[in-house]
């Protein structure tokens, strides 16, 4: 089993998402968040400033998407560049970290996209048996 050091000399396992105390848990949630998986999705193209991510993620309030953006950033997954400009211009894009896990969740987006047929079917199977 791999362990590591922690800075006060105490070792701790290795992640395990099924742990109920276990960091990776969070990143999840951060990158598996309704917003979350859509503001990665879009960066995974390029560079948007907010007002188009904003518009490219349909239905996020302006505080979900600053709250997802500020999120998001502090664990590594967007770079943020403010421009020092008038009126203020900032930027948003994945950082290589960040491209590794919008790779990962856009394939779940897409497959989700293409069986939502088959969802619905069952839905409807499902609510038919207990009616």
């Amino acid at each position: 089993m791999d362990v590591r050091e922690e800075p006060a000399g105490l070792l701790q396992a290795p992640p395990d998402v099924n742990a109920r105390n276990c960091p990776s848990r969070v990143i999840l949630e951060h990158v598996t968040s309704r917003w979350g998986v859509l503001v990665l999705a879009a960066l995974i193209d390029g560079t948007l400033r907010f007002s188009e991510l904003r518009r490219t993620v349909g239905g996020v309030s302006e505080k979900m998407l600053a709250q997802t953006l500020q999120t998001l950033e502090r664990d590594g997954f967007v770079h943020r560049e403010a421009h020092p400009v008038i009126p203020p211009r900032v930027e948003y894009s994945l950082t290589p970290l960040g491209k590794e896990a919008a790779d990962q969740v856009w394939a779940l987006a897409r497959w989700s996209e293409d069986r939502t047929g088959q969802v619905i079917a069952a839905r409807r199977t499902y609510d038919g048996a207990r009616a």
